[in-house]
């Protein structure tokens, strides 16, 4: 055999003096091959460094060589840095392990077809729980990001939001800030919803009054963080820091806030969350909140992919710490 070729399956079964067959179940586990054909099989593999082919490894097992993603839709889905980095991190892991991904926006209501796809990726979970739970219940392997589920057979891995929401008021208070607003992300997802409670959890600890006029619902949109903005800015007592459940929305508060004529931060303070790397390269550069978006979705994949070719036991859980990344946005509030 030319040293230039690999190895193939053929190969092993000739030196391992068993049939084609015999090697397939070797390689996929099938409990009914001997003790004797077994350890042929396995000095076989190992004298020709042979690879099983992970694609033919799955069509023997009946197996899609696809992986669904699955994500919510919301207004400036293809804009959303959240959005764009977790349909990266998923396509890289999945040409990486030679994978197709499927790609589905969904608007949570109607039935998803699992058909085609060996496991599904769900990006955060909102008002689409009855497609999960239906993709569960008809045993197709699911991983789930951003967002902790622990009352369904599924795994999934996160970052923690609360611990992210009060590391950014914390950080604000500590400067000096009592007049504290937020920018929330959709409530209605568990990821908007947990930042907000982080946020009220701190400013009560604090002692810092939670004002139900600083508190704006917002989609994650430019948008409607425009409008929150605006909104602040328009009460009789505006606040001095700002905390946005996502770089998008704070970027567009921050522009807000300059085309009134105020200054970030020696007016009013900004806190992001997610770490967008072009929120470096605005006018002033954003402090924010990180959460490592790319390597989730990386992660997700390749859990995902152990799970299906039973490598690895679901549920796979796994909750993430959020990092404080501090630059030029947020300074002491301005003597009143």
């Amino acid at each position: 055999m030319s040293k230039r070729r690999k190895a193939s399956i053929e190969d092993v079964a000739r030196r391992a003096k068993v049939s084609i067959t015999t090697v397939s179940r070797v390689i996929n586990r099938v409990p009914t091959v001997s003790r004797k054909n077994q350890v042929k099989v396995e000095e076989a593999i190992a004298a020709l460094k042979y690879t099983p082919d992970v694609n033919a490894q799955r069509l023997a097992r009946g197996l899609s060589n696809a992986v669904g993603l699955v994500m919510p839709g919301y207004p400036g889905i293809f804009h959303s840095f959240y959005a764009i980095e977790l349909i990266r991190g998923v396509g890289h892991a999945c040409e990486t392990l030679r994978l197709d991904m499927v790609f589905h926006i969904t608007n949570g209501y109607n039935p998803l077809s699992t058909a085609g796809v060996g496991g599904i990726i769900f990006a955060d979970i909102i008002e689409n729980r009855s497609q999960i739970e239906a993709a569960v219940e008809a045993g197709v392997s699911c991983m789930v990001i951003n967002n902790i589920v622990d009352d369904l057979d599924v795994s999934y891995i996160g970052v923690d939001n609360i611990a992210g929401g009060r590391v950014a008021t914390d950080y604000l208070v500590s400067l000096g800030h009592t007049k504290v607003a937020i920018i929330t992300g959709n409530i209605r997802a568990q990821a908007g919803a947990q930042r907000l409670e982080g946020f009220k959890q701190t400013l009560k600890e604090k002692e810092v009054a939670v004002r139900p006029e600083y508190i704006v619902e917002g989609d994650y949109s430019r948008r409607s963080a425009r409008l929150a903005a605006e909104q602040l800015l328009e009460l009789p007592e505006p606040p001095t820091a700002i905390f946005a459940a996502s770089d998008d929305m704070a970027l567009e508060a921050m522009t807000v806030i300059m085309e009134r004529g105020l200054r970030v931060p020696d007016d009013i303070s900004v806190v992001g969350f997610d770490d967008n790397p072009s929120s470096i390269y605005g006018p002033v550069a954003l402090t924010t909140i990180r959460q490592p978006l790319f390597q989730m979705a990386e992660s997700a994949v390749r859990n995902l992919n152990a799970i299906v070719l039973g490598k690895k036991k679901p549920p796979i859980r796994n909750i993430l710490s959020p990092q404080l990344v501090v630059r030029e946005s947020c300074a002491r509030p301005p003597i009143q």
